[in-house]
């Protein structure tokens, strides 16, 4: 997760975004749940703050085994105060966990080789496990946001698909999310022109007005109910499935 996000002072427990972003994994934790009928351990991999695992521990307190914050920011000191307790945190994916989703909530696209980070990711988890990954989409929407945040690129699709089929992944979801909000953001980017590949001084996304903030997370929560037939345009790509 980005945490250069927050530095405009978002708050992720009501902005818009994070709390519609929520729904789809929300979503395919409690099918995964409902599959096997035992805890699941939640891995969020390049986890930051932490927000969407500690989303999900609130809202399913008895469906989650244990919580492994995964993130290499995390100082020695921060680690230890979390050792053995229910969310941990670590700076690499324990060996042989069973039962398990790994969370990647934009990730991938801030590792140059991301074929290689799915590759240790398999090789350290046990049996039975899954994954929900986002990642931002299409590169005609690159712009000095992804820059500042340091991305490597956007993903369509195929792209997804091609990555998660290299690890012989199951893929038991593929499709894009916020659709509704593409003709927008491309707009918005393409009118900015030649900056685009500037740094800014902060990240495209900010607080909005608490009436606008209502109704954009109502109208795309309300999409993603749709999410699975939106294989065509969005600014987030997404995919669920089993790892083998």
């Amino acid at each position: 997760m980005d945490l250069k996000e927050l530095e405009n002072g978002i708050d992720q427990k009501t902005h818009w975004y994070y709390q519609s972003k929520k729904v789809p994994l929300f979503r395919y934790f409690e099918k995964v749940y409902n599959e096997q009928k035992q805890p699941i351990t939640v891995i969020d991999f390049g986890s930051g703050s932490g927000f969407f695992a500690y989303e999900m521990l609130e809202a399913y307190p008895d469906k989650i085994k244990k919580v492994l914050l995964v993130d290499i920011g995390y100082s020695e000191e921060e680690m230890a105060a979390t050792k053995g307790q229910m969310v941990e945190k670590v700076h690499f994916i324990p060996e042989g966990i069973d039962n398990s989703i790994v969370v990647m909530m934009d990730v991938l696209e801030h590792i140059e080789d991301d074929y290689a980070i799915l590759e240790d990711i398999k090789k350290r988890l046990g049996k039975n496990a899954h994954y929900f990954i986002t990642v931002p989409a299409f590169m005609s929407l690159w712009s000095g946001h992804d820059v500042f945040l340091g991305h490597y690129r956007r993903y369509r699709l195929k792209m997804l698909e091609q990555l998660l089929g290299s690890q012989s992944c199951e893929i038991k979801g593929l499709y894009y999310i916020y659709g509704s909000i593409f003709p927008l953001v491309w707009l918005v980017r393409r009118l900015k022109g030649s900056k685009n590949d500037e740094v800014p001084e902060s990240s495209d996304m900010k607080p909005v007005p608490g009436f606008v903030n209502a109704i954009l997370r109502a109208f795309n929560s309300f999409e993603m109910n749709f999410r699975y037939l939106n294989k065509f345009a969005g600014v987030t790509a997404v995919s669920e499935g089993k790892i083998k």
